[in-house]
């Protein structure tokens, strides 16, 4: 593995293996002059505009997470401000799965898009991009209750259960998004994209734990409001780093809802602006609703619909029996009673068992290489579980070490054999290996001497069951990462030279000795990159206040007013720009 950065920050040097896969170095240098003039615009309108309609201090946020206005973050800087108020920060590339996402928030880490939307989205973006990341979640992570919602979600989260439609809709919806932002994307290719994005959410079937804990996510962290229906406030960082979405979303046509659990119901589209938002009274009430959620999902409630799912994810999971033994892998068997009652599970492939997370020695995914199968329940005709078993107990039933035990489930399932060793943690049994071993379930034999020792799991019921590995480490989780990368932009000759004209006009801002270029630098736009229209804007802003410009300034308005006129796509961006130009707003 590649060395990962950890920014001398506690929270990133904490975190696992499994996820520091995910990680991607920001390489700072690659965001070229218009990437910050377009950082610059949006954070210009965005602090314009949410002073008056964000529900906590804009530029107190952004300083309190080292963030400025006026450039792009570095993750180092952000990282010596969010270590103050127990968080990090990583990047990453683009969308990574839910489960991973939440596993983050988990460990107080922000992830954040290393890549910035192009000029062309800069209004709004489907692609996650390190304005939606840092100038979104960032500023808020300050606010006590806020934060511990935020990595309380991602430690449920963590836990919730995906199906194998859902791994289909993250690869179409990352795979589109890419797309959106690739300069030179062939509009087939996007169309191509976006019906396998509609294919896919249109056959997810019963949406999984994770499909509508995501739901609670977006309405909540992403396009979250809280206050009262009549006059909520933004804290949602999908609506704080949209400048578009931010306005409109106020507005009566966007419905206002009390946030419940009822929002689970309510499916969402990232490629549309959201029909309605969810309000909360405090952040109190998202933990509220968080816990009615969570005691739904197979990590608390445990039984065999939860190892259904866990089949039907086809992915390593966890089902944890009620002795407290942990077993790890690809679940694709069960057995089960006419009440529902779990008999039997069985997984295929490397698996693991563990106890309170950590693998148990000796029983890591090399043992038991091709799978794990076990009964669950009581023996027939006994009251007591077989965890419970004291010393007495296991005389009286002949389970003794070296001694030739037969035990009789109430499924019907018998185990055989020459026991070899128990293994008893805090007082459970967990585990019991037996040798020379047939297991049976009416004709059907399930394990045979030949196969070499049998360790039978140890419990009752299943009382949880959760996506991912009981001990990641060990089990060496590897990430699932998307075949699909983004791709770096390659310039030519004349967007090189506008870069350069950006350039200049940045330090034009810092050194107004060299004011006089502006002239040269605007002709240069109207002649040779008539398609700009920021650079240009961004010359206005240094002239406007500066008497001796007037005539030039007065000039490069009439240009940017007629742009604004002729092209539809840009009217709203320019006007306003022109305006915050000429009514500033003090910070």
């Amino acid at each position: 593995m590649m060395q990962i950065e950890d920014f001398n920050n506690p929270q990133v040097q904490k975190l696992p293996n499994h996820l520091k896969q995910y990680i991607v170095a920001q390489n700072y240098e690659h965001y070229t002059p218009i990437d910050q003039a377009v950082w610059r615009y949006v954070m210009r309108q965005n602090y314009s505009y949410l002073k008056d309609v964000a529900y906590y201090p804009y530029i107190k946020g952004l300083k309190r997470a080292g963030l400025s206005i006026e450039y792009i973050p570095d993750l180092q800087t952000m990282n010596n401000h969010l270590a103050e108020i127990g968080w990090g920060a990583v990047t990453v590339d683009g969308f990574i799965p839910p489960v991973a996402f939440m596993e983050f928030q988990a460990y107080q880490v922000l992830v954040i898009a290393a890549d910035i939307r192009q000029i062309e989205h800069i209004a709004y973006t489907p692609a996650p991009d390190i304005i939606h990341e840092s100038a979104g979640h960032a500023p808020i992570i300050a606010d006590e209750a806020y934060n511990k919602y935020l990595s309380y979600f991602g430690s449920i989260g963590a836990k919730a259960m995906f199906s194998s439609k859902d791994y289909d809709l993250y690869e179409a919806i990352r795979k589109l998004s890419i797309l959106k932002e690739e300069k030179n994307a062939h509009p087939a290719d996007i169309k191509k994209a976006e019906k396998m994005v509609l294919f896919c959410q249109e056959n997810l079937g019963d949406p999984s734990e994770m499909a509508l804990l995501s739901r609670l996510h977006w309405y909540t962290v992403e396009y979250g409001l809280i206050g009262t229906l009549e006059n909520p406030k933004i804290y949602g960082a999908g609506l704080l780093s949209s400048i578009g979405e931010s306005v409109t979303c106020m507005q009566s046509d966007v419905k206002k809802l009390p946030y419940s659990l009822d929002t689970i119901n309510y499916s969402y589209d990232i490629t549309q602006a959201q029909p309605q938002l969810f309000v909360t009274p405090n952040f109190e009430k998202l933990i509220e609703v968080l816990e009615a959620f969570a005691d739904t999902m197979s990590f608390r409630k445990g039984g065999a619909e939860s190892v259904l799912k866990a089949i039907e994810s086809k992915k390593p999971c966890t089902a944890v029996y009620s002795s407290g033994l942990q077993v790890t892998g690809v679940f694709t068997d069960i057995g089960m009673s006419k009440t529902d009652e779990v008999q039997f599970i069985k997984t295929t492939g490397p698996s693991a068992l563990s106890h309170n997370h950590k693998e148990i020695k000796n029983h890591g995914k090399d043992y038991h290489k091709d799978g794990f199968s076990s009964p669950v329940g009581k023996l027939l005709n006994e009251t007591k579980n077989i965890e419970d078993f004291n010393d007495e107990d296991l005389a009286a039933h002949q389970m003794n070490i070296d001694a030739i035990c037969t035990l009789n489930f109430e499924s019907g399932i018998i185990v055989s054999g020459v026991i070899k060793g128990i293994l008893k943690v805090d007082d459970k049994i967990l585990l019991i290996s037996f040798t020379d071993c047939t297991v049976t379930a009416g004709k059907q034999t399930l394990f045979k001497p030949e196969w070499g020792v049998y360790d039978m799991a140890v419990g009752a019921k299943i009382t949880s069951v959760f996506c991912g590995a009981a001990d990641k480490e060990a089990y060496v989780e590897l990430a699932h990462i998307s075949t699909e990368k983004t791709t770096a932009p390659v310039y030519d000759d004349k967007t090189q030279k506008l870069h350069q004209l950006y350039q200049k006009t940045r330090d034009i801002r810092t050194n107004e000795n060299e004011i006089e270029l502006c002239a040269e630098i605007f002709e240069m736009l109207r002649t040779k990159h008539r398609e700009d229209w920021l650079c240009a804007l961004e010359l206005l802003e240094i002239l406007q206040p500066i008497k001796a410009q007037n005539l030039l300034a007065k000039e490069i308005k009439i240009y940017l007013s007629m742009k604004a006129l002729n092209e539809p796509d840009l009217t709203k961006l320019i006007n306003d720009g022109v305006k915050l130009i000429y009514n500033p707003i003090s910070q």
